[in-house]
């Protein structure tokens, strides 16, 4: 991912919306979102998949972890012979080590720059973190922003996708109406003023080819691969997860649209015996540009707890 905007507990309804580009070279070999098995075992996981390194920008599993992986722009500091950062995601989804363990064997194994944004909703964490950062930090309610610097960073494109979803979710009136608008804010082809670019070590012309939400350079080598949008709704008192992908050809033209339904995903933060099972749902693809999911009806205004737990305030 080179992009991702995330919104937590801002809507009622819409509880966890995350909408993303990948950006990559055509040539690099990848598949669609579906499900998957990793190397070495673990979770299958649903996401595209980077056919190259055998990793993932983005992925998801059943029990309730999610991941996503932007790469830091500083090509002083790129290691040729550094480990694919799209491994990191299948890694933290395999469930296998708490969070401040996992971190400190991440930052220490070698990767380029990197931004990570997991969650594991059964245990109510959600963080992001950077070999940049001091450490991880906890996310809770708001709207965040991130492309290829640190989290929040104020690039023009990643204010312009955080200031869209804070937008659509105040103001979205069905599901349908959230994943057009999501779509036409990742589909942004509009370069930032020259004034407003940042300095990345990368030539001028190049960071303004890179300052859009969509890209396609010149030469049509490298763009914007796929978005993909998850949007978790509220229904009665379960929720409801949309996954849609929307992939693009070096070429343009038609793209195709690929999405499926999780029922009961993210899970509640609780190890109790009545939270139900979620199943690998069929990934559907169907052609064109119309993003839309299916519509489900809409909450009732009861009350309802916040998606991730609140942290205590400490006593004084």
């Amino acid at each position: 991912m080179c992009l991702i905007g995330l919104a937590i507990d801002q809507c009622r309804r819409f509880p966890l919306v995350i909408a993303a580009n990948r950006d990559e070279y055509f040539a690099r070999p990848s598949a669609r979102l579906g499900w998957w098995a990793p190397e070495g075992g673990g979770p299958a996981i649903l996401g595209g998949r980077d056919l190259a390194a055998g990793g993932t920008w983005l992925g998801l599993t059943a029990a309730g972890r999610l991941a996503m992986v932007t790469n830091v722009r500083d090509p002083s500091r790129v290691d040729p012979q550094a480990p694919s950062r799209g491994l990191i995601v299948p890694q933290w989804l395999s469930g296998q080590e708490p969070t401040d363990r996992f971190w400190t064997r991440t930052v220490l194994s070698g990767y380029n720059g990197f931004n990570l944004i997991a969650a594991d909703f059964k245990r109510s964490e959600c963080f992001w973190g950077s070999p940049l950062s001091a450490g991880p930090k906890r996310l809770e309610r708001g709207v965040f922003g991130v492309s290829n610097a640190l989290l929040d960073s104020p690039w023009p494109k990643t204010d312009r996708l955080k200031a869209s979803l804070a937008r659509s979710l105040s103001a979205t009136e069905s599901l349908d109406v959230l994943v057009s608008d999501l779509f036409a804010a990742l589909a942004d082809r509009n370069l930032a003023d020259d004034a407003d670019l940042p300095s990345t070590g990368v030539p001028l012309e190049l960071e303004r080819q890179l300052s859009s939400a969509f890209i396609r350079t010149p030469d049509s080598s490298y763009g914007t691969r796929c978005s993909t949008l998850i949007i978790s709704e509220r229904v009665g008192r379960g929720l409801v997860t949309h996954v849609l992908e929307r992939s693009y050809s070096a070429a343009g033209g038609v793209s195709l649209l690929r999405q499926t339904t999780l029922k009961n995903w993210p899970p509640r933060y609780t190890d109790a015996p009545d939270t139900l099972p979620v199943t690998e749902a069929e990934v559907t693809e169907s052609p064109g540009d119309e993003g839309t999911a299916p519509e489900t009806p809409p909450v009732k205004r009861t009350r309802v707890r916040s998606l991730l737990k609140p942290v205590a305030a400490p006593r004084r």
